[in-house]
């Protein structure tokens, strides 16, 4: 009985020690994509903090001197608080309008309230592969008087089909009965969607804003053509002015990339939990 009793502890001995070549495998591969992922960030820090000389004698080598000189030399040569001000009023207004707007179009999507709201559900989807037509659009915002105008460009962010899906998808995991419930007490549509839906899917709304607002800040294409008067400048248009000037030093462009981006990464990882769960979990039903 002894000898048959051991024979499985010596095994489970065994088992214990040999090596789980899969985890390793698995934490080997985390780790090279964060190498990928954030060696070209913490190489844009390091050169933020160089010196235009120590720069010049050797771009790939450590930053010997922490040279935050570069941050307020990129403050005030690249006009940045006037740029981040209307980059600001662009991301804050726009995403405002169209979060609200895209849940009050979703809510009755994901319910079924409409004629052929799968078929309308598709076409957002559809909508998600078909490219941007640039021509028509500047044909209209020029006949419409917007071109040229922070209130025509902010109007170009109104419209964002994948932000629709997520939500249509989320709400659809919301229990029906809430609607017949509120329809009983004589809560009205707009009351119910504000003080109802609105609460119950803020993961969804979190992680429709976010990717909206990241998009609207790093938009590079769309303010180089309806925007011409640097008044109106976003931060990215007026990183080319301040590259065209500064270009040769590398340093503090770095620093103005990295006052750039700053924003979004903070409040992406401010979100970060709401952007997961409302991705996941809006995935459940389709």
């Amino acid at each position: 009985m002894n000898i048959m009793t051991a024979k499985p502890a010596s095994n489970q001995a065994f088992k214990s020690k040999r090596t789980d070549w899969g985890r390793i495998g698995a934490y080997a591969a985390l780790v090279l994509f964060a190498i990928i992922y954030l060696g070209p960030l913490l190489m844009l820090v390091n050169t933020s903090l160089k010196t235009l000389p120590e720069f010049m004698k050797n771009a790939t080598s450590l930053s010997s001197s922490f040279n935050f000189k570069n941050f307020a030399d990129a403050w005030t040569k690249a006009s940045f608080p006037r740029y981040l001000t209307n980059t600001l009023i662009y991301t804050l207004s726009a995403t405002a309008i169209y979060v609200v707007t895209a849940v009050f179009v979703a809510f009755p999507i994901s319910r079924g309230y409409i004629k052929g709201a799968k078929y309308v559900l598709t076409m957002f989807v559809i909508a998600l592969f078909l490219p941007v037509a640039l021509i028509p659009q500047f044909q209209l915002m020029l006949r419409v008087g917007l071109y040229n105008n922070p209130i025509g460009y902010i109007m170009l962010f109104l419209v964002n089909p994948i932000g629709i899906v997520i939500l249509v998808n989320y709400i659809k995991t919301l229990p029906k009965e809430l609607d017949e419930a509120a329809a009983m007490d004589g809560c009205g549509y707009m009351r119910f969607v504000l003080s109802v839906v609105f609460p119950l899917i803020q993961p969804a709304v979190a992680t429709v804003a976010v990717l909206h607002a990241i998009g609207i800040w790093n938009e590079l294409i769309l303010p180089t053509i309806y925007l011409t008067n640097k008044a109106y400048y976003p931060i990215t248009r007026g990183m080319i002015v301040f590259q065209g000037v500064y270009g040769s030093n590398w340093p503090t462009l770095a620093a103005a990339v990295l006052i750039m981006t700053l924003p979004m990464v903070i409040i992406f990882l401010v979100l970060q939990r709401y952007i997961v769960s409302g991705l996941t979990q809006g995935a459940v039903k389709g």
